[in-house]
């Protein structure tokens, strides 16, 4: 089930970044981030709210809404400047770079989780950068 949430989470993404780049014409990058920040925030608690979700907001420990709140720090950093590079540059020389987020994320996933580095995680990350890079120059 699992994989199919993630193919639905790639082809959602895929289609942010060209409907963000189409409505981004001519309105302020900053703007168009809280715009959609306020739709996602609507549907995140309506999701919330429609599953009663919403009764386990009392057991969240303090560490966990210590990350949950970074994370929606670094989850607003990333989409504002994601937005500006959108306005300001190409979406095929924009997107690969943001994508870049996965090497990142492995790198750190092996450092602070411990998580296996494999041959396959090493292959990988040289291809998505080199991928990147051929993509962007």
């Amino acid at each position: 089930m699992w994989l199919i949430y993630a193919l639905l989470s790639a082809i959602f993404a895929a289609s942010t970044s060209l409907l963000a780049k189409a409505g981004i014409d001519g309105v302020n990058s900053h703007l168009a981030t809280a715009i959609r920040t306020a739709v996602v925030l609507v549907m995140a608690w309506g999701i919330v709210f429609l599953t009663d979700a919403q009764t386990g907001i009392g057991d969240i420990s303090r560490r966990s809404w210590l990350f949950l709140i970074l994370s929606g720090v670094a989850t607003g950093l990333s989409w504002l400047c994601y937005y500006k590079a959108l306005q300001l540059g190409e979406v095929t020389k924009v997107v690969p770079i943001d994508k870049l987020s996965v090497v990142i994320t492995l790198l750190l996933a092996f450092v602070f989780f411990h998580e296996a580095f494999t041959w396959k995680s090493a292959v990988g990350i040289v291809l998505i950068t080199a991928g990147t890079l051929v993509m962007v120059l």
